[in-house]
């Protein structure tokens, strides 16, 4: 991680070395929260079980009790 005290290189400098975006100086990562991971591992579940499933297949499952999900979240 790119240190602001860093006399003699600029931040730009650093990041540039480690191949990454300054932008990423200036946020911190958001978690991500427990019903969030339950709904991801579900698909993953489905997914793997059925790998030719598309999103229009995996939206009218309901993903096996969770709310219905809209096909747009589903990619």
């Amino acid at each position: 991680m790119p240190r602001k005290d860093h006399t003699v290189l600029s931040l730009t400098r650093q990041c540039k070395l480690r191949k990454i975006g300054r932008s990423s100086l200036y946020c911190t990562p958001v978690g991500t929260d427990a019903e969030t991971l339950k709904l991801m591992t579900e698909i993953d579940r489905v997914f793997t079980k059925y790998p030719f499933f598309g999103s229009r297949q995996m939206a009218p499952c309901h993903l096996a009790g969770f709310l219905p999900v809209v096909t747009a979240c589903v990619v």
